[in-house]
């Protein structure tokens, strides 16, 4: 039953990215299109929902790479034809880097990263991040230029 609606979850978000892609603002996915930081609290939010499984508020590294798996074998051979492959090795990344000191997160441990995350990319601090900001912080990233610090209360990222 957990298999199902998790793969039915995915499955909504995949077939969402395409509305999302004509919504004004910037065009494109989710990925590419302006979020402000509300969207970015309620996509953290659903993503957690997404990836607890027992929906006790606490992921753990087995829940987290349950979905990983879900989301790569929903995304079928995951190379890069598509956009699949990359989002699969992108969410495998990140869970990696969640798990790396803690055996576990809290949904506010979650949101927080994320939204700290967002900050991070929300250059010039007016509560949206446009798809230029985003390619900016992409290519920092690139250049090895250090994370932002978690929030307090979240767990450590080295």
């Amino acid at each position: 039953m957990k298999t199902m609606i998790v793969t039915m979850a995915l499955g909504a978000g995949l077939i969402a990215a395409p509305a999302l892609a004509q919504a004004p603002g910037g065009g494109g996915g989710w990925g590419q299109r302006d979020q402000t930081r509300a969207e970015a609290q309620q996509r953290a939010d659903m993503m957690f929902q997404m990836i607890d499984g027992n929906h006790d508020g606490t992921v753990t590294r087995a829940e987290a790479d349950q979905a990983l798996a879900q989301f790569q074998a929903s995304q079928g051979n995951g190379d890069d034809n598509g956009r699949g492959g990359g989002r699969a090795r992108m969410m495998g990344r990140v869970i990696q880097q969640l798990f790396a000191t803690t055996p576990s997160i809290t949904q506010q441990q979650f949101e927080g990263l994320m939204l700290a995350r967002f900050d991070a990319q929300d250059a010039n601090h007016d509560g949206t991040v446009t798809a230029a900001e985003r390619e900016q912080a992409r290519a920092q990233r690139g250049q090895g230029q250090a994370p932002v610090a978690p929030p307090a209360g979240a767990p450590s990222q080295q």
